[in-house]
This record gives C-alpha cells, structure tokens and sequence, in this order.
C-alpha cells in the first residue's frame, strides 16, 4: 500500500475540460518518482491527451524511457507546457500540437507534424477523451452524444489509419479504454459506450494489422485523479471518488504508466488484441 491521498477527498468543481494546478490534492504524475532504464531509446511517439492526467505521466515515464515525443492537447497550453517541460528537462525532444481531434484533418495533421519532426513514428497513444455525466437520457443532447463519439472513438480511427503507413515493421498503438467497458457507469452512458467500442476496435485492429507487424493493445483504467474528475463530476461524486475499489482510493496517474512502457516495449512483442486492467482490484473480464 502507498501513502497517496485516500477518500474523501475536498469537494471542488471546475470548468470542463479542468486544469492540474487547481485540483486538491495535486495528481501525482511519477515527476519525482519515476526511473527510466532505457527502455524506449530513440522511439518517436505521438501521445493525445498528453497535456494532463495519464497522458502526462505516460510523457514523464516515455521520455525517461529514452523517447521523442508529440503531445496533442485541445486547448489547455498552461498544463502542455508544464508536460513539455518534464520530457525536455529528461533530454528528449517535446513537440506540443494543440488543436481538436474531433477533425478528421486535424487527426492527419498530428501524423503529418511528428514524421516532419521525428523522422518517423514508433508509437501512437490514443488516450484523450471527453466525458460529462448526465442523470437521465432526456439529458443528453444529440450534440452531447456525437461529441463523445468524435473525440473517444472517431478520432482513434482517424488516428491509427493515418499512422499504419508509418507504423509497418514494428510500430505499436496503445489505446486508453476504461473499467466502464465492463462495468458501465450509467451517469457516464455516452463514454462508457465510447470505451467498450475502443476495446473491440483494439481487439479488430489488432488482427487486421497483425501481418504489418503493428501490435495494437489497450489499457482499461479505473478511477483515476485527473483533472477530469472535478470537471465533469458533481462535488458529492469527487469527494467519494475510487472509495468502490478494493484498494480503496483512486489511482494516481503515475500507476497507470508502467503497463504503456511495457506494451510499447520489445517485450510485450507477442502481445496484441489485449486489454490490460489497471482497476485498484475491481474485476474486469
């Protein structure tokens, strides 16, 4: 067991999509914590959402690893640059891209800006997403809905068929998924949707990229402390937030990075189409 901060955590609320610096307490994204040993030297890797939460430890850990990295973000250049200056202070190069992922031009462009920059890609992480909770289904808009699909899942198409080309001969997709793929929250209908199609979009692209040698996983979170949560979560959800694990907290960001290291890494060659939960011990099948 750890001493990270355990429920109940302050009641807090801010603006969707949320900022790190104002979150109580302040996520741990493995700055202090985490040690590289080279695992990923010389990789090239696009990270979207990499501005904040798992995306930045996912950048941290990444660019200790020994990786190159492009950070797609939407907006929030405060909280971008803060990820790009943890890579670049671990010697790596950092290339921020903010811009909406919802565009399937835009998705392109992502592509496009890291070969310019790296020379190549190794490594697309497919981990930004949008969420809002809603308590009855006459509360979600038509427009509510096509945007939770457009960022979780049309962008990870529009993302991965652009980089295959660059991918062949090694590469590797890791996609952020979620326990609601399992165990869908209600309150979270419209993302809880998203994140069970991005695991049978992960298992299909698995198998249709299997003979480019393009291994194509996902990671299933549970509850992590991001910025999301006191965003898009009502203030009595954020104080109980990660109590309905067996662990009994929600997770810091920097517990979610090993398994993208390892998924991204010579040793997980013979692992593709799988899912790996990292759910504080609620069961996932």
């Amino acid at each position: 067991m750890t001493d990270d901060p355990r429920p109940p955590y302050p009641e807090q609320q801010q603006a969707m999509p949320g900022k790190t610096e104002a979150m109580n307490p302040r996520p741990d994204h493995g700055e202090k914590s985490y040690v590289g040993s080279g695992r990923l030297a010389g990789k090239r890797a696009i990270i979207t959402g990499g501005d904040s939460g798992i995306g930045r430890a996912i950048a941290i850990a990444y660019a200790r690893e020994g990786a190159d990295i492009l950070i797609s973000y939407l907006e929030e250049d405060e909280d971008a640059r803060e990820t790009q200056k943890w890579v670049e202070e671990a010697g790596r190069k950092a290339v921020l891209m903010p811009g909406d992922i919802s565009s399937a031009a835009h998705c392109r462009a992502i592509i496009d800006r890291a070969i310019k920059e790296f020379g190549g890609l190794d490594i697309l992480i497919n981990n930004a997403a949008h969420q809002a909770s809603f308590e009855d289904i006459g509360s979600i808009s038509d427009e509510e809905w096509k945007l939770t699909f457009d960022v979780n899942i049309h962008a990870m198409f529009y993302l991965s068929k652009a980089a295959a080309a660059h991918l062949e001969g090694g590469g590797v997709i890791i996609n952020t998924t979620s326990i609601n793929a399992d165990q869908p929250n209600a309150h979270l209908l419209a993302y809880a949707t998203t994140k069970g199609a991005i695991q049978n979009f992960t298992m299909g692209l698995a198998q249709m990229l299997a003979d480019k040698n393009i291994r194509v996983n996902c990671v299933a979170p549970g509850p992590v402390w991001t910025p999301l949560i006191p965003s898009t979560m009502p203030p009595e959800a954020v104080k109980s937030f990660g109590e309905n694990t067996p662990i009994g907290r929600a997770a810091q960001p920097r517990e979610l990075a090993p398994p993208y290291v390892m998924l991204a890494t010579d040793e997980a060659s013979y692992i593709t189409g799988a899912t790996v939960p990292v759910t504080g011990g609620r069961p996932f099948i």
